[in-house]
């Protein structure tokens, strides 16, 4: 259960991060609903997806999957940060249904990798995608308020911390002590 907790909260931070920088100009009652229920949608399915795969290949690599899994989550991890190195995200600005649907799928795309990678670690498949989506909505909702009050500053750091997470527990699993 704690490496489902702290993958969720790597991949929270990307949703973190992107809400921060939605956050920015400006959030209500509203927004704020959309949000949780566009972000918490993908954070859920994709990893569930991820898992089911990944539940399914287990089978088939045998004693392989947990070093294959923490290999995934590695590399996902690694992208994770050397994109938040590169690129510099332009969230902000109007933030129609369409836009939001259209980041949540992209923030959620790590996602899918992960519960693959889970999934090849034989993870509960109801239980990590509960985890994964509560902890991204609640991610989400705290991102808006911080880039309402803080500014940019803190987006570039969720991203980079997000891929460090993802690493540090990659390698865990891979080496079998999650």
């Amino acid at each position: 259960m704690s490496g489902i907790v702290l993958v969720a909260v790597a991949l929270g931070l990307s949703n973190f991060a992107a809400a921060i920088g939605i956050g920015l100009s400006g959030v209500d009652g509203r927004l704020r609903i959309r949000i949780a229920i566009i972000f918490g949608f993908f954070e859920a399915a994709m990893p569930l997806l991820g898992l089911l795969v990944g539940h399914r290949v287990a089978g088939s690599i045998g004693s392989s999957a947990s070093s294959l899994g923490g290999g995934l989550l590695i590399a996902t991890g690694l992208y994770t940060f050397v994109q938040a190195r590169m690129v510099v995200s332009e969230v902000a600005g109007p933030n129609t249904t369409g836009k939001l649907i259209l980041t949540g799928a992209a923030l959620s795309i790590d996602n899918l990798v992960v519960g693959f990678a889970l999934g090849a670690y034989q993870v509960p498949l109801v239980e990590a995608a509960v985890v994964i989506a509560v902890v991204s909505v609640g991610m989400s909702l705290i991102g808006l308020e911080v880039g309402r009050r803080l500014g940019r500053s803190v987006e570039k750091w969720s991203a980079e911390l997000g891929g460090a997470v993802l690493v540090l527990v990659g390698t865990l699993i891979a080496t079998g002590v999650l």
